[in-house]
């Protein structure tokens, strides 16, 4: 028998004008977590894509268990024992868990045309399932219904329904809580001892130190190396991600809040299981960190404040005026911009390029009294504050989907600094992104606060928090439960106010 579970041998992909992967070698073995990782842009997706058959690679062989694996689309991949569970979930929202587990495959009785589907043994099939994986949901719950981290339970009970050898994991924890994750953990845990094999890729360096046996770092689509994870630490695998040392987290911050620019009272939701008497203040040039746990309503307290959500009552006033915003269009006009939690879902048009997408927001500025778009200004703009954040793309004509995911979140960023906001929402602006790029993220705002753009950032990383906030505002089920001075905030009296409802 092999030593390896999986072997991806000299795996080279092309795209055009770039090579996404060059002469990759992954060797995984029986029974183990083997953590992926590297920068945004380094190959890890690509790589992964080529193993579940999504891409076909240009060169190089997959052998799983000693033999060589011809794998040309995903249902080759699972009928070889390998599945794969995306960071961006796709279920089916109208249909229920169990149909969403065995789609594809439901269990059929009857004989010739007279074939149905057996409802019965789908449920018994699934509740077995969960029963095997500690997972507790209603078999026939509408998916639409369901929160994200219980969506991930559904696809990885659906992985382990292939009898899958190998998972792939990507970004498994990016929105669930802490006690979800150790759920998750057990899981793991579990399936390895059945000698199941999980490949994990995530930018969370204490998730990676704490349940990995073996960690591979790609840069730049090559293989820097794979080593024990008892031997890394933190630092170390940042300075082999990134190709140097990483000697701080988080930039030094200039900036000195000073007056109140935005003060909320008593703001209450039209939903009554929202928000309720949410009341604080934002200083000018001021980063107010915004805490909590998953159902905390701090996503829905900033759509609130940018008109994307109704509200019942209380009071929004921008520079000791009150204001009533109804929508988007209405936050723009009082200097307001969001960049929101799900940049694929909510945030970017994929297949338009990097200059449609940073000046959409801002398409009114471009266009001639003649009621004709001025497309050289408009050009020249977006490609100056491009530019200006250090974004990197082969052509303000690439399309935006084909960027990294801290790639797009500058592009973003462009567009909403286009419109000249005084303050800017930031919903998890750094989720999903590697540790270089996240670092370039919080240069940017930290400039921004400089500048005197007064910022209020979600973020669900402990670290982020401490290290980016001025002061941190925590939520608990949609009250306000403290706001703490960021220097004197420790991670123990945030996770104590997040928890008090």
């Amino acid at each position: 028998m092999s030593e390896f579970m999986l072997e991806m041998k000299g795996i080279t992909k092309e795209f055009p004008g770039v090579k996404a992967l060059d002469g990759v070698t992954l060797q995984v073995r029986p029974g183990t977590v083997h953590a992926l990782m590297g920068e945004n842009g380094a190959g890890k997706s690509t790589l992964m894509k080529c193993l579940f058959g999504i891409y076909k690679p240009d060169d190089g062989e997959i052998v799983l268990n000693g033999q060589k694996a011809e794998i040309n689309n995903s249902s080759d991949a699972l009928k070889l024992g390998v599945s794969m569970i995306h960071q961006e979930l796709h279920p089916v929202p109208f249909r229920n868990v169990m149909e969403n587990i065995w789609l594809g495959r439901f269990p059929m009785q009857g004989w010739g045309p007279l074939r149905f589907v057996d409802h019965k043994k789908m449920y018994k099939d699934t509740e077995e399932l969960f029963k095997q994986l500690d997972i507790d949901l209603d078999p026939e719950t509408i998916v639409g219904k369901l929160s994200v981290s219980k969506i991930q339970s559904i696809e990885i009970a659906k992985a382990v329904s292939f009898n899958s050898q190998i998972i792939v994991m990507d970004e498994p924890t990016s929105s669930l809580t802490s006690v979800e994750v150790e759920h998750l953990f057990r899981i793991i845990n579990d399936l390895k001892k059945r000698g199941v094999s999980i490949i994990y890729i995530s930018h969370k360096m204490e998730e990676i130190l704490r349940i990995s046996d073996d960690v591979t770092i790609m840069r730049d689509g090559k293989k820097i190396g794979t080593w024990p994870a008892a031997e890394m630490t933190t630092d170390l695998i940042i300075s082999k991600m990134v190709g140097r040392d990483l000697t701080q987290r988080f930039p030094d911050r200039h900036n000195v809040p000073n007056g109140v620019i935005l003060k909320v009272d008593k703001l209450t939701s039209s939903n009554p299981k929202s928000f309720k008497d949410v009341s604080f203040e934002l200083r000018k040039g001021e980063i107010l960190g915004v805490g909590g746990l998953v159902g905390a309503q701090r996503t829905e307290l900033i759509e609130a404040l940018f008109g994307l959500r109704e509200i019942q009552s209380g009071t929004i006033s921008i520079g000791g005026k009150e204001v009533k915003i109804r929508s988007a269009g209405e936050a723009k006009k009082h200097g307001l911009a969001l960049l929101t939690e799900e940049r694929r879902t909510t945030g970017i048009f994929p297949v338009l390029s990097v200059h449609e997408n940073g000046a959409i927001a801002n398409m009114s500025r471009y266009v001639t009294s003649f009621g004709l778009l001025n497309d050289r200004k408009k050009k020249a703009e977006v490609n100056q504050m491009v530019e200006k954040l250090r974004t990197k793309t082969p052509s303000p004509k690439t399309l935006i989907m084909n960027l990294s995911g801290g790639n797009q979140q500058k592009v973003l960023l462009a567009r909403w600094l286009l419109t000249e906001p005084d303050i800017l929402l930031l919903d998890e602006p750094t989720r999903g992104i590697d540790v270089g790029a996240k670092y370039e993220i919080y240069s940017i705002i930290a400039d921004l606060a400089q500048q005197g753009k007064s910022i209020i950032m979600i973020s669900s990383e402990m670290p982020e928090l401490l290290g980016m906030s001025d002061r941190v505002m925590v939520m608990s089920e949609g009250r306000l439960t403290g706001i703490v001075d960021g220097d004197k905030a420790t991670e123990e009296e945030i996770m104590r106010l997040a928890a008090q409802h």
